[in-house]
Protein backbone atom coordinates (compact mmCIF):
# COMPACT_ATOMS: atom_id res chain seq x y z
CA UNK A 1 0.00 0.00 0.00
CA UNK A 2 3.19 2.24 0.96
CA UNK A 3 5.10 1.22 -2.55
CA UNK A 4 1.42 2.40 -4.41
CA UNK A 5 0.97 5.90 -2.51
CA UNK A 6 4.79 6.50 -3.28
CA UNK A 7 3.96 6.31 -6.65
CA UNK A 8 0.47 7.95 -6.85
CA UNK A 9 2.57 11.32 -5.33
CA UNK A 10 5.63 10.78 -7.54
CA UNK A 11 3.16 11.03 -10.78
CA UNK A 12 1.16 13.15 -9.24
CA UNK A 13 4.41 15.54 -8.56
CA UNK A 14 5.41 14.89 -12.46
CA UNK A 15 2.77 15.55 -13.63
CA UNK A 16 2.66 18.68 -12.18
CA UNK A 17 6.28 19.54 -13.03
CA UNK A 18 5.00 19.35 -16.83
CA UNK A 19 2.26 21.16 -16.77
CA UNK A 20 4.26 23.86 -15.48
CA UNK A 21 6.64 23.72 -17.58
CA UNK A 22 4.45 23.97 -20.53
CA UNK A 23 2.83 26.69 -19.22
CA UNK A 24 5.80 28.74 -18.51
CA UNK A 25 7.31 27.60 -21.44
CA UNK A 26 4.49 28.79 -23.90
CA UNK A 27 3.78 32.32 -22.37
CA UNK A 28 7.31 33.00 -23.35
CA UNK A 29 7.78 31.24 -26.72
CA UNK A 30 4.50 33.07 -28.52
CA UNK A 31 3.61 36.53 -28.63
CA UNK A 32 0.34 36.94 -28.02
CA UNK A 33 -0.97 39.24 -30.56
CA UNK A 34 -2.12 42.96 -28.89
CA UNK A 35 -5.49 44.17 -29.73
CA UNK A 36 -4.53 46.80 -32.24
CA UNK A 37 -2.04 43.72 -34.03
CA UNK A 38 -5.37 41.86 -34.72
CA UNK A 39 -7.36 44.83 -35.89
CA UNK A 40 -4.42 45.61 -38.57
CA UNK A 41 -4.48 41.86 -39.82
CA UNK A 42 -7.64 41.30 -42.21
CA UNK A 43 -9.21 37.77 -40.73
CA UNK A 44 -8.97 35.56 -43.98
CA UNK A 45 -11.52 32.60 -44.27
CA UNK A 46 -10.00 28.99 -44.47
CA UNK A 47 -12.69 27.65 -46.50
CA UNK A 48 -13.41 25.47 -43.48
CA UNK A 49 -16.48 26.58 -41.84
CA UNK A 50 -19.81 26.67 -43.31
CA UNK A 51 -19.72 30.94 -42.83
CA UNK A 52 -16.70 31.39 -44.14
CA UNK A 53 -18.22 29.86 -47.26
CA UNK A 54 -21.38 31.33 -47.64
CA UNK A 55 -19.82 34.79 -47.32
CA UNK A 56 -17.07 33.88 -49.94
CA UNK A 57 -19.90 32.34 -51.98
CA UNK A 58 -21.95 35.24 -51.61
CA UNK A 59 -19.03 38.16 -52.48
CA UNK A 60 -19.00 40.13 -55.49
CA UNK A 61 -15.71 38.59 -56.28
CA UNK A 62 -15.80 39.75 -60.25
CA UNK A 63 -18.58 42.24 -61.36
CA UNK A 64 -18.37 40.51 -64.94
CA UNK A 65 -21.87 38.33 -64.72
CA UNK A 66 -21.33 34.95 -66.17
CA UNK A 67 -24.09 32.56 -67.23
CA UNK A 68 -24.11 28.59 -66.71
CA UNK A 69 -26.81 27.58 -69.05
CA UNK A 70 -29.05 29.13 -66.37
CA UNK A 71 -30.68 32.36 -68.48
CA UNK A 72 -34.31 30.78 -67.38
CA UNK A 73 -33.73 31.56 -63.49
CA UNK A 74 -33.88 35.31 -64.83
CA UNK A 75 -37.54 35.56 -64.31
CA UNK A 76 -36.68 34.88 -60.38
CA UNK A 77 -34.79 38.24 -60.16
CA UNK A 78 -35.81 40.06 -57.19
CA UNK A 79 -38.01 37.42 -55.49
CA UNK A 80 -37.73 36.58 -51.65
CA UNK A 81 -35.38 33.41 -50.84
CA UNK A 82 -39.19 32.06 -48.84
CA UNK A 83 -41.65 32.30 -51.93
CA UNK A 84 -40.45 29.83 -54.08
CA UNK A 85 -43.08 26.95 -54.72
CA UNK A 86 -42.14 23.22 -55.13
CA UNK A 87 -41.38 23.52 -58.62
CA UNK A 88 -39.44 26.17 -58.92
CA UNK A 89 -37.26 24.82 -56.29
CA UNK A 90 -36.41 21.45 -57.97
CA UNK A 91 -35.97 24.13 -61.05
CA UNK A 92 -32.68 25.39 -59.27
CA UNK A 93 -32.23 21.82 -57.95
CA UNK A 94 -32.22 20.70 -61.48
CA UNK A 95 -29.29 23.17 -62.72
CA UNK A 96 -27.28 22.73 -59.42
CA UNK A 97 -27.20 18.70 -59.79
CA UNK A 98 -26.47 19.23 -63.45
CA UNK A 99 -23.49 21.23 -63.07
CA UNK A 100 -19.89 19.89 -62.54
CA UNK A 101 -18.83 21.03 -59.07
CA UNK A 102 -16.09 23.01 -59.68
CA UNK A 103 -18.73 25.80 -61.59
CA UNK A 104 -21.15 25.46 -58.34
CA UNK A 105 -19.48 28.73 -56.78
CA UNK A 106 -19.18 30.70 -59.43
CA UNK A 107 -22.68 29.78 -60.55
CA UNK A 108 -23.95 31.37 -57.11
CA UNK A 109 -21.92 34.22 -57.41
CA UNK A 110 -23.39 34.47 -60.92
CA UNK A 111 -27.04 34.67 -59.65
CA UNK A 112 -26.40 36.98 -57.08
CA UNK A 113 -25.03 39.66 -59.44
CA UNK A 114 -28.23 39.13 -61.27
CA UNK A 115 -30.55 40.06 -58.27
CA UNK A 116 -31.44 36.33 -58.25
CA UNK A 117 -31.78 34.54 -55.25
CA UNK A 118 -31.59 30.60 -54.12
CA UNK A 119 -34.25 28.66 -52.25
CA UNK A 120 -33.48 28.09 -49.10
CA UNK A 121 -32.99 24.44 -49.28
CA UNK A 122 -31.39 24.57 -52.42
CA UNK A 123 -28.73 27.05 -50.97
CA UNK A 124 -28.02 25.01 -47.86
CA UNK A 125 -27.52 21.68 -50.51
CA UNK A 126 -25.12 24.22 -52.67
CA UNK A 127 -23.27 25.25 -49.14
CA UNK A 128 -23.08 21.51 -48.27
CA UNK A 129 -21.83 20.36 -51.98
CA UNK A 130 -18.97 23.25 -51.34
CA UNK A 131 -17.70 22.31 -48.88
CA UNK A 132 -17.45 18.71 -49.58
CA UNK A 133 -15.31 19.70 -53.08
CA UNK A 134 -13.60 22.11 -50.46
CA UNK A 135 -12.82 19.00 -48.09
CA UNK A 136 -12.24 16.70 -51.10
CA UNK A 137 -9.29 19.40 -52.66
CA UNK A 138 -7.48 20.36 -49.38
Amino acid sequence: MTVALILLVALVVTGLALWLHHRFSVAHDEELPTEEQEAEEPEECCGMHITCERDSLLASVSPTIEYYDDEELDVYRGRDRESYDEKEIEEFRDVLLTMPASDIAGWARSLQLRGVELPSAVRDELLMIVAEARRQHA
